[in-house]
């Protein structure tokens, strides 16, 4: 089972404009996001956590130097002792109703592909970048956290009581709360719990993965296996449903024609007309268990499974997908978000809205150790980057 250990976090200084220097993450910024969020304050944090191009070869060595003086003139201070941070989003989900997901920042020990502790939950496209990896190299800290779920029953009930405030940043109707928890007993009762059972990744593969190639870097230049490379930033809650909000990401499909992709369709489905494509509608798939296809030109219809179409096919509509298309193999793409999935379907030659995982499969994929297909999931909301940062330096964790 994975180690979960406190450390000294580097966070901005008490007084500081967190909505001014917070950001998302950077694998869903924009590129003129990330340019309006550094135009907002010469201290946000994506001038560290998103290099910039215009800086050419140096970018890294530039985002590094930036931390660097962010320590020194006081901008980032390092916590006296060890701690966790109890991070609370507290929102409005897609159906109005209240939502308040807790889980803590920690160290999360990075574990081999394949032996357990730490799983992922889903297949994951190629990354040929090594931004990531580069910018760890160069800084010597984790700045965006990976997610995961813990299979620890209790967990929720340990991050109840509040810690002592750190900070509150509200974005997009969302509160960000983050609270510092360092007495001992506390604690040791958290890496406790989370040490007990699996964690399994629900967003962050990538940076997961990164985290083990840099460890391994680590290892092979030292010979030492206790630095803390051998842990990685993560944010950890409980694998229950009150603690989960997830969202689907939707199917761009493009090299097949309309006319070849609707034919493979309708061996699995029966398609028929559907109401344009609305919030409502979304409920509406849930409630029937169906899907739907979407024109480019924006026209609907509904994807119904034909009895006993998928036997032996996992009940994901990622993978009913996978399987109904098979034959065909069309270039496939993902997009999160109704709305912004209408924007850019002009461009494609159709689209499918899936619906989002239950709770059901991703206990089965955590239980039964399975993959999903890629993209099946998008938990939210998403967590804010610069909030805790992990030096990665023994001194200073």
């Amino acid at each position: 089972m994975p180690r979960f250990e406190s450390f000294r976090a580097l966070r901005y200084a008490p007084g500081s404009d967190l909505s001014a220097v917070i950001a998302a993450p950077y694998d869903v910024l924009s590129p003129v996001e990330t340019e309006e969020l550094r135009a907002r304050d010469p201290h946000n944090i994506v001038w560290i956590d998103v290099p910039n191009e215009l800086d050419g070869d140096n970018r890294y060595t530039i985002a590094a130097s930036r931390l660097r003086d962010g320590i020194a003139d006081g901008t980032y201070l390092l916590d006296d002792d060890a701690s966790f941070t109890i991070y609370r989003m507290r929102f409005n989900d897609a159906t109005g109703q209240p939502r308040d997901i807790a889980g803590v920042l920690g160290a999360l020990e990075v574990t081999d592909a394949g032996a357990g502790g730490v799983l992922p939950h889903e297949r994951t496209t190629p990354k040929a970048s090594t931004d990531r990896l580069d910018l760890t190299r160069a800084t010597g800290a984790n700045m965006s956290p990976v997610w995961g779920l813990s299979m620890a029953t209790g967990l929720t009930a340990l991050l109840a009581a509040p810690g002592e405030p750190v900070g509150t940043l509200v974005v997009d109707g969302v509160a960000h709360i983050v609270e510092r928890v360092s007495e001992p007993t506390r604690c040791a009762a958290i890496s406790a719990c989370i040490a007990a059972h699996d964690v399994l990744i629900a967003d962050g593969h990538h940076r997961y993965a990164v985290a083990r190639q840099y460890r391994d870097e680590v290892r092979a230049a030292t010979g030492n296996c206790t630095t803390a490379a051998e842990l990685t930033l993560a944010f950890v809650n409980e694998l229950i449903a009150e603690q989960l909000s997830i969202a689907a990401i939707h199917r761009l499909y493009d090299a097949v024609s309309l006319t070849e992709l609707r034919a493979a369709l309708a061996n699995y489905f029966d398609l028929s007309p559907a109401p344009a494509p609305t919030p409502a509608l979304l409920a509406e798939m849930v409630q029937f268990g169906r899907l739907v296809l979407l024109h480019s030109d924006g026209s609907s219809e509904w994807l119904i499974p034909k009895t006993a179409a998928f036997l032996g096919v996992r009940a994901l509509d990622g993978a009913w997908l996978e399987h109904a298309l098979a034959t065909i193999q069309p270039e496939v793409s993902y997009q999160h978000g109704l709305a912004e999935l209408c924007a850019v379907l002009p461009a494609h030659t159709a689209a499918v809205l899936v619906r989002p995982t239950s709770l059901t499969e991703i206990m089965r994929t955590a239980t039964e150790r399975l993959l999903m297909p890629p993209k099946s999931t998008f938990f939210t909301p998403k967590l804010r980057t610069g909030l805790v940062v992990r030096l990665l330096d023994d001194t200073a964790s």
